[in-house]
């Protein structure tokens, strides 16, 4: 057992005192496996269905099908070694970061593995979920699922790695952050800041200034579409009576009506409100 092993004990440990659901599922698992062997037997040799879920991190991988192909290569073997096959499969380009609701395909998997009382089938646990709350969304789903990497799983040690995968994914964020920091402090250069990065890429560099000038604009716009919301349609009435910018400034304050920065109106903040409601 080496150092690694003694601390995944360790925080094994601390999450079985903090976690009451994992304690009740380890009571609970042993009364499972002896209902699934009651079951099972005396039954047919029907092969058993399986929905495939695949996920990739990027749309550069779901276009190219790096990655893809590793994990339906290993979901085809589970199946096939268990006797049986994939009915339907899902892909989904997504970050394992995001939560059940923001996956419509693994949603569309899970209604579809509930219909067919068929089992949800990934490629690596890592796949399906990198924190314990979206592990146990997922078996409250009442869909059976696997994982080919832990391909004799049970409830209770799904929930167990998918504990130590988060605790293992948060200490990993923080380290990065804290080697970012003392780099930055050491005078380190880091991401586009670093010699050379944009040697050969100028052209790139000054899109993605515009595009990003562009973006902030818009944004800006938006916002202040929002905050004037009020007050938008009395200034454009004012200014279609041929009120100037300056009078109409003057009759905003007098009403006692402040900027959002709670400033007085000015000629030209009323131009900039009137500009950016046209081009809303």
């Amino acid at each position: 057992m080496d150092k690694r092993d003694v601390e995944r004990i360790g925080v094994l440990l601390e999450i079985l005192k903090r976690d009451p659901q994992l304690r009740q599922i380890m009571l609970d698992e042993g009364q499972d496996n002896l209902d699934a062997l009651f079951q099972s037997s005396g039954k047919g040799e029907e092969p058993m269905e399986f929905i495939a879920y695949y996920r990739v991190s990027t749309k550069r991988q779901g276009a190219s099908g790096l990655g893809l192909d590793a994990q339906e290569s290993a979901v085809g073997a589970f199946c096939a070694s268990n006797g049986g096959r994939v009915v339907k499969s899902y892909t989904e380009v997504e970050s394992g970061r995001k939560t059940a609701e923001e996956r419509p395909e693994l949603a569309a998997a899970l209604a579809d593995a509930k219909r067919r009382g068929a089992v949800l089938v990934v490629a690596k646990l890592d796949r399906l979920a990198r924190n314990v709350a979206f592990l146990s969304r997922l078996m409250e789903a009442g869909v059976d699922f696997r994982a080919v990497d832990n391909a004799h799983a049970n409830r209770l040690t799904l929930h167990i790695l998918a504990s130590v995968a988060e605790w293992e994914r948060e200490a990993i964020s923080q380290r990065t952050k804290e080697g970012l920091a003392q780099a930055k402090k050491r005078g380190v250069k880091l991401g586009s800041a670093r010699p050379g990065h944009w040697e050969g890429r100028e052209e790139a560099r000054r899109q993605g200034g515009l595009k990003g000038l562009k973006k902030a604009h818009e944004v800006v716009s938006r916002k202040a579409r929002e905050e004037y919301a009020d007050l938008a349609p009395r200034i454009a009435e004012m200014r279609d009576k041929g009120l100037s910018f300056r009078k109409i400034a003057d009759a905003l304050n007098s009403e006692g009506h402040r900027t959002r920065r709670g400033k007085m109106f000015h000629p030209s903040t009323v131009r900039n409100i009137l500009g950016r409601v046209k081009e809303g």
